[in-house]
């Protein structure tokens, strides 16, 4: 696995040299290694922050379309809806039309039947009117001739 090398630190270049590294060099390192800690720190808060920021953009988006997808049935269906409220509509006042004419035919037919009875009643008086008639003239007939 890869370590990455974190910076010596310098010895200092005095005219004594001492086996000890100098402290300020020392401290210039641990500074250093502050210093590129927090900038990494920083990148990486940034880097979070924008994949943060477009995973809810993202996230938005489809929930857009989702909620798009779904609408588009939903007014879909509201719209067919509508169309056979007005077909239900449109048929019921057929319905009512065809009902009153049909009244208006059995009213004529029922017409048409009481006229044709009273036609055959009428005929059966004149049947027996003439019956009547002949039988009168057949009595007057035979009293005359007798």
């Amino acid at each position: 696995m890869y370590t990455p090398q974190l910076p010596l630190a310098r010895a200092s270049s005095s005219s004594s040299e001492t086996p000890h590294a100098d402290p300020g060099g020392l401290e210039a390192s641990l500074l250093q290694l502050v210093h590129d800690h927090h900038h990494a720190s920083l990148r990486l808060r940034d880097h979070t922050e924008r994949a943060k920021k477009e995973a809810i953009r993202n996230a938005g988006r489809v929930s857009d379309l989702l909620v798009d997808a779904v609408n588009g049935g939903v007014q879909e269906a509201f719209i067919n809806e509508k169309r056979i409220e007005l077909e239900i509509r449109s048929l019921a006042v057929t319905i009512a039309r065809f009902m009153k004419q049909t009244d208006q035919w059995l009213a004529a037919t029922h017409s048409i039947n009481t006229a044709v009875k009273e036609i055959g009643d009428f005929e059966n008086w004149m049947k027996t009117m003439e019956f009547d008639c002949k039988s009168i003239n057949a009595a007057i007939h035979n009293i005359h001739q007798a």
